[in-house]
């Protein structure tokens, strides 16, 4: 069984930077793709960044140029460092491993991120 366990949540103030990791444990197939995905208050949860196994990114708009993801396959961790954090980026951030050959889709516990103004 695949599990994902999040770190690196906590508060910071507005303009500061937090970095996430996301350790994925069990075996799945090395074809796969990485994402965070976030919820921030009364609203739904909408991804943040992802990375295929292949190197390929893609970010939301409203991170680009602040967040980066990257990706350790041989330790099979995804980080998220967010810099420039702004009140708006204030939520729960969720790891998400997806496996297209399997249809597995397997979410992590979500940390919080908390940024003050």
């Amino acid at each position: 069984q695949v599990h994902l366990a999040e770190s690196g949540g906590g508060l910071v103030q507005a303009g500061g930077s937090l970095a996430l990791s996301c350790a994925a444990s069990g075996r799945f197939f090395r074809i796969n793709i990485m994402q965070w995905h976030r919820q921030t208050p009364g609203n739904e949860r909408e991804l943040v960044a992802s990375m295929t196994s292949g190197g390929t990114t893609n970010y939301a708009d409203s991170v680009k140029g602040r967040f980066t993801i990257s990706r350790d396959k041989e330790k099979n961790t995804v980080s998220l460092q967010m810099n420039s954090l702004k009140p708006e980026d204030t939520g729960v951030y969720y790891c998400n491993l997806r496996i297209p050959s399997t249809r597995q889709n397997i979410w992590g516990q979500g940390t919080q991120v908390t940024v003050s103004s």
